[in-house]
């Protein structure tokens, strides 16, 4: 139980400094993170994280990594996602998506944003990885 709550700890400071803003730096203190559940996959050292995140209008998200799945769904709001290879897309409230794991990808909220976010990572690794 230790090492887990280790991980998330770790994990959501990682993710944490990949949030930046180009508008204010009170701004991007408005990004909030709620870890909502986890559970570890038995026998093959992965957890699921399942969260939400709140930001601003105009809060960019740095290029980064994940060892695993993130499934994602817009709750309110709109942003901007470019997934390396792909053009970029909007999403918008009752839309979602998927990056694949490894797959570099970033963006922009256009609009304040509620997000719905599931993670399915390595247990072993950290959540986020700059790109």
């Amino acid at each position: 139980m230790a090492s887990r709550r280790g991980f998330i700890t770790c994990a959501i400071c990682s993710a944490v400094g990949l949030i930046a803003t180009g508008v204010e730096p009170a701004q991007a203190q408005g990004v909030q993170r709620k870890t909502l559940s986890t559970i570890d996959y038995p026998g093959d050292g992965k957890i699921s994280i399942l969260m939400t995140l709140e930001a601003p209008a105009e809060t960019v998200i740095a290029r980064h990594t994940h060892p695993g799945i993130e499934s994602t769904v817009v709750m309110e709001g709109e942003l901007e996602l470019e997934v390396q290879g792909q053009p970029s897309k909007r999403f918008t409230a009752g839309e979602g998506f998927q990056v694949p794991p490894g797959a570099v990808h970033g963006g922009k909220t256009l609009k304040p944003c509620r997000l719905a976010i599931t993670y399915v990572v390595e247990k072993d690794k950290p959540l986020a990885t700059p790109a």
